[in-house]
Formats: C-alpha cells, sequence, structure tokens
C-alpha cells in the first residue's frame, strides 16, 4: 500500500487556501496536521486524510452552532 502524501502546494489548493496561509496557519496551530521532513527547516508534508478530519471538524449547519463549538474549544484550551 502507498501512501499519498501533499505538498503545501497540493494541501493548500485542497483546503481552498493560498500556501502562505498554510504557512500561517502551522506558526499560529490552527492548522491541519502536517508532517515535517529534515529537521527544523525541512519539507512539509501532508496526508489527505488528516485534511479531510482538519474540514470536517469546521462543518457547521448554523452560526450558532460554530459560536458553541468555538466557546468550546476555547474553554478546553484554557
Amino acid at each position: 500500500m502507498k501512501m499519498q502524501m501533499l505538498s503545501s502546494r497540493e494541501a493548500a489548493a485542497m483546503i481552498s487556501v493560498q500556501p502562505q496561509t498554510l504557512r500561517l496557519y502551522r506558526h499560529k496551530g490552527i492548522g491541519p496536521k502536517y508532517i515535517r521532513l529534515g529537521g527544523p527547516h525541512g519539507r512539509v508534508i501532508y496526508d489527505p486524510v488528516d485534511l479531510e478530519t482538519w474540514l470536517k471538524e469546521r462543518r457547521y449547519s448554523s452560526t450558532s452552532e460554530e459560536a458553541a463549538l468555538q466557546a468550546r474549544r476555547k474553554s478546553a484550551e484554557s
């Protein structure tokens, strides 16, 4: 079984953001999980499963549901 990983550019396209936005998400710790190869300045790749999971976690049926879930996440971080 071959695991197909995505480059930052491919991952950004998959979630409909610019590569720079994905980089900012990594910096802030708010983006999808990623894998860094080759040390602190190495190449970053993404597993499509992690991208899909991250997107599903941001799926809401109303703005009130979104606000309630975000409030719970913030309180859990405290």
